[in-house]
């Protein structure tokens, strides 16, 4: 199969149109009807002579997402399940904030990471997407904004599957992202999240990047971190927090710490207190997830009450806190729930 146009980025297509004896300037041509006008197939790039336009078309394709559903919230969240080429799916959420538009994305089809309250993990790892496969996602949330005179303003990579396992396509899809000749989203407002693959954090720190990074932490110690993430045996609590220790010191950027609170699980003030003792010192800020109810798993949300105490504890001592506002809950926005029934349906 021949790669996706959306997999280059600015520098690999400048190469290639040096590779293939075009001038320079031909990749910020074909650069700005991808990113910028939107176009869906080379024939659009009106202003590319017409060799060109067939060189395109003879080694790329456009990425394919179709639509195989699509929900709408009450509150405006909108979830697309999209199917790929090769009959898989995925999912991407576009969220509407009071301070713009928000898309999720995925970045794997399914995930073997194994938390044991998420459904994305749910049939396992299928396959890496490809960079393209990614950018498409917020290229077609872009284009459905374009409707209303609207635009994406942030992106978060916290759909299906673990980026830091699919560390190159990722980092090429943000590349991408924050290019000034492209879609030129500000690099503040991208975060990439992470279950704690411990080499692709250090990797990741030396990028020298201004985008945010987040933690699935979820457990303020190894032995109940395993329980609730199998990935934990692979890269135990105390190395997750060593390689975040040095994200810190070499970015000195605020580190985030996702925590999904699980009824009776690890939501107790106890649990609280040891999850301050460990992170107090750092720059850091925890966003409390009340667990969303995933059928297959038996994980109850923690009541409202305990929430609130949760996150007092942590205020106490000094740790910056929210409680994530749910969106999108009468429409399965939950990773995975929506390619979960998908998946359950077709093998009907």
């Amino acid at each position: 199969m021949k790669p996706f146009i959306y997999d280059y980025t600015h520098d690999q297509l400048l190469q290639w149109m040096k590779d293939n004896g075009e001038p320079s300037f031909r990749a910020d041509q074909v650069y700005d009807w991808l990113y910028v006008k939107r176009v869906k197939s080379f024939e659009e790039m009106t202003n590319l002579p017409k060799g060109l336009r067939q060189k395109l078309t003879d080694q790329f394709e456009f990425v394919t997402l179709t639509e195989i559903t699509k929900f709408e919230s009450r509150d405006g969240t909108v979830k697309f399940l999209f199917g790929l080429h090769d009959n898989h799916a995925i999912e991407t959420v576009i969220m509407r904030h009071n301070y713009g538009n928000s898309v999720c994305v995925t970045t794997q089809v399914g995930c073997r990471i194994g938390c044991t309250f998420c459904a994305s993990t749910l049939g396992g790892l299928k396959r890496n997407l490809t960079a393209g496969e990614i950018v498409a996602q917020v290229v077609t949330a872009q284009q459905m904004l374009d409707a209303t005179n609207e635009r994406v303003s942030s992106i978060v990579i916290m759909g299906s599957g673990e980026p830091f396992e699919n560390y190159e396509a990722t980092m090429d899809f943000l590349r991408n992202m924050i290019h000034e000749k492209g879609l030129n989203i500000g690099q503040r407002h991208i975060t990439v999240s992470t279950s704690g693959i411990v080499p692709s954090i250090y990797k990741f720190a030396d990028e020298n990047t201004q985008i945010n990074l987040a933690l699935s932490i979820h457990a303020p110690n190894d032995k109940l971190r395993s329980k609730l993430m199998p990935v934990n045996r692979r890269f135990p609590f105390e190395d997750v927090i060593q390689a975040i220790r040095y994200y810190l010191d070499k970015t000195g950027r605020r580190i985030t710490f996702e925590y999904a609170l699980i009824g009776g699980v690890n939501d107790q003030v106890e649990h609280a207190e040891e999850l301050a003792s460990v992170i107090k010192d750092m720059l850091c800020h925890v966003n409390l997830i009340p667990v969303n109810h995933v059928p297959e798993r038996n994980y109850v949300r923690t009541p409202r009450n305990d929430i609130f105490a949760f996150a007092k504890v942590l205020e106490k001592h000094g740790i910056n806190v929210t409680i994530r506002r749910e969106q999108g809950h009468d429409i399965a926005a939950a990773c995975g729930q929506l390619r979960a029934k998908h998946m359950e349906s077709t093998a009907r």
